[in-house]
C-alpha cells in the first residue's frame, strides 16, 4: 500500500514539473529580450527579423521554444508562439 502511494505520488510530482519545464523556455528573458523592439518585451518584431533572431539560437533552444510553444495557448505568449509555430512547422 505504501509502495502504491509512493509511485502514485512520484508520478504526480514528475508530471507537474514537466508540464512546467516548456514554459520555462520562455520565461528566460536574455533569451527572449531579442524578439522583442522594446525593453519591456510588449512589442514582437516584425516576423522577418523575428526569424532572424530564431535561426541564430542554438537548435536545443529552438527545439525548446517550439516544444514549449506546442502547449502554450494563452497571453503572455500568444503572439510569440504564433511566430514560432510558423518557423517551425506547426501551422
Amino acid at each position: 500500500m505504501n509502495v502504491k502511494a509512493i509511485c502514485f505520488g512520484a508520478a504526480v510530482v514528475l508530471s507537474a514539473s514537466a508540464g512546467m519545464a516548456p514554459a520555462a523556455a520562455l520565461d528566460e528573458p536574455d533569451i527572449m529580450g531579442p524578439f522583442f523592439t522594446d525593453a519591456s518585451m510588449k512589442t514582437l518584431k516584425p516576423l522577418d527579423e523575428f526569424k532572424v533572431v530564431f535561426t541564430a539560437l542554438p537548435a536545443e533552444k529552438q527545439e525548446a521554444m517550439k516544444n514549449a510553444c506546442k502547449r502554450q495557448v494563452q497571453q503572455p505568449y500568444t503572439a510569440f508562439c504564433a511566430n514560432v509555430n510558423t518557423l517551425g512547422g506547426h501551422n
